[in-house]
C-alpha cells in the first residue's frame, strides 16, 4: 500500500496503525533500503512503514508487508513531522524509528521477538527504551568506498563514554546522560557538536501530547532516562552505517579519511551477544 504524502497517510491511514508495535524506517537514500526493511520485519514488528521520496525503490517482494509513504526525508524538520504525526495518530502503540542502513539489536533478539521485549518493558512501567547508535563501517574502503558493506562490517569495541546531562540552568537532570563514542567521537572535527551524541530513544510508547524534538529527545523528561528509579533497565543498540556513509560522502571530510579502522576496531558479528559483551546494551532484569 502506498500513500502519496505524509498528510494523506496521517489522515487516511490511521486504521493501519491501530495495532503495534510499529516500525518507521526513514529513507534518506537508496543505500541498504531493502535489508533495513527486512531486518525490522524479522524482528516481529506488526506494521512496517517506509517513509521516503517516491523515486527511492523498494524490492517487489516488500510491496505487501511494507507501507510506503512518500515524503522527502532530507527537508528541514522532516524527522519531527513524521514521528510527531504518527505519535498523534497511534496513541498507546509502541513505535520504533530508524533510518535506512540502521539495524535494531536488543538482548536475545535472535530467539525473542520485539513484542516480547516490549511486553517486558511495559510490565516494568517503562514507556521508552534507550538505544545506543553503534557506528558500523566497512573495513576496506578501497573495496567499499561508500563505507557500507554488510559482509565487511566493523565497529569500535571501545571508546564510549557518558557525561551528565544538564538543563538550561545547569542543573543535573535525573537519570539522563549524554553518550558519545564511535566515529562521531573519533572524527568529531567533521561532526557539528549537536550531532555528536549517540543516544537515541528509538523505541517508545506514543501518548497524546508527546513530542519528539530535533535532538532526538522527547518533551517528557521520563522518556529520556536510561533506567527506571529502582534498577537498571533494558537497553538496545541501533547498529548504523549512517555516520560512516555521511563522512565518506561529505566533501569536507572525505579527503581526510582513508580508513575507519584503528586499534580498537573489531568485525561486527551481527549478533546481540557481541553487543552485550561490549557493554553496548544490557538486558536489565530480562533473562
Amino acid at each position: 500500500m502506498t500513500f502519496p504524502s505524509l498528510r494523506d497517510f496521517l489522515a487516511n491511514g490511521r486504521g493501519l496503525l491501530a495495532k503495534g508495535p510499529l516500525a518507521l524506517i526513514l529513507i534518506e537514500d537508496q543505500v541498504e533500503v531493502d535489508s533495513t526493511l527486512r531486518h525490522v520485519i524479522n524482528c516481529g514488528f506488526h506494521r512496517v512503514v517506509a517513509v521516503g521520496a517516491p523515486d527511492i525503490a523498494v524490492a517487489d517482494d516488500l510491496a505487501e508487508p511494507v507501507i510506503r509513504v512518500h515524503h522527502d526525508m532530507l527537508i528541514p524538520g522532516a524527522l519531527e513531522d513524521v514521528i510527531n504525526g504518527v505519535i498523534a495518530a497511534a496513541p498507546g502503540q509502541w513505535i520504533h524509528y530508524a533510518y535506512n542502513s540502521e539495524y535494531l539489536f536488543y538482548p536475545f533478539c535472535e530467539t525473542r521477538t520485539v513484542g516480547e521485549m516490549l511486553a517486558f518493558s511495559t510490565e516494568e512501567r517503562r514507556d521508552s527504551l534507550l538505544t545506543f547508535v553503534v557506528d558500523l563501517y566497512a573495513g576496506d574502503l578501497d573495496a567499499h568506498p561508500t563505507a557500507v558493506s554488510l559482509t565487511d562490517a566493523h565497529l569500535d569495541k571501545s571508546g564510549y563514554y557518558a557525561l551528565a546531562r544538564k538543563d538550561e540552568n545547569g542543573a543535573l537532570l535525573d537519570r539522563q546522560l549524554d553518550f558519545f563514542g564511535g566515529l562521531r567521537w573519533r572524527f568529531e572535527e567533521h561532526v557539528p557538536p549537536p550531532r555528536r551524541r549517540i543516544d537515541r530513544v528509538a523505541l517508545f510508547r506514543a501518548r497524546p501530547g508527546l513530542q519528539l524534538r530535533p535532538d532526538h529527545t522527547f518533551s517528557d523528561p521520563e522518556y529520556n532516562t536510561f533506567a527506571c528509579p529502582w534498577h537498571n533497565s533494558l537497553t538496545a543498540s541501533l547498529c548504523s552505517f549512517r555516520t560512516a556513509k555521511a563522512l565518506r560522502r561529505n566533501a569536507g571530510s572525505a579527503p581526510h579519511i582513508k580508513t575507519f579502522r584503528w586499534l580498537n576496531t573489531a568485525p561486527f558479528r551481527w549478533h546481540s551477544q557481541q553487543l552485550l559483551e561490549l557493554g553496548l546494551m544490557e538486558p536489565g532484569q530480562w533473562f
